[in-house]
């Protein structure tokens, strides 16, 4: 499938989407080209094109989290679940995150919230939990790595060379985490 096909099919929810999330049209249409943009130079990477639809719309979530994150904006966590519907026979990546955030225990999961999702900086979110930077920059990259760690044991992903992790999601019904 070309980018061309995909913004056919798909530019319409995904605006609504983006919408729905920053609501300003505006905005919206920068996230949109710019997620159109990463699906442009990733779409060759894709090896299950039954997986594309959850796909596009990580890449969206993500770009709508950049956003956040830039503008240093805070947003409730509970009102960016997605309101796309995906057959519910399909495993994502999203499934497999809120499993292994579930287990993250609370005090390696509040400094990552706080740090990565609201995008404090690290000072401050020692300030506010009241802790010293260190525990909170060692809270961080605990969380981080317990993350990781949740993909490899959940979906079979593993960790190359260059310390990312690759790997295809695997069928709900063989993830130790989401089943």
């Amino acid at each position: 499938m070309t980018t061309n096909q995909v913004w056919q099919k798909y530019s319409e929810d995904i605006k609504r989407f983006i919408v729905s999330k920053v609501k300003n049209s505006s905005i919206a249409d920068d996230i949109l080209q710019d997620s159109f943009i990463k699906i442009h130079t990733k779409l060759h990477t894709l090896k299950d094109i039954t997986k594309l639809k959850p796909w596009i719309f990580t890449i969206v979530r993500n770009s709508i989290l950049d956003y956040w994150k830039s503008t240093n904006q805070t947003f409730e966590i509970a009102n960016f679940e997605s309101e796309v519907e995906i057959t519910e026979n399909v495993h994502t990546e999203k499934d497999c995150l809120r499993g292994i955030l579930q287990n993250l225990p609370k005090k390696y999961r509040d400094p990552l919230f706080l740090s990565d999702i609201k995008g404090m900086k690290q000072l401050d979110v020692a300030k506010q939990l009241k802790q010293t930077l260190p525990t909170t920059k060692s809270q961080i990259q605990r969380a981080r790595k317990l993350i990781a760690q949740g993909f490899m044991d959940c979906c079979g992903f593993i960790m190359n060379e260059q310390g990312n992790l690759v790997g295809e999601i695997q069928e709900k019904e063989d993830c130790k985490i989401c089943n």
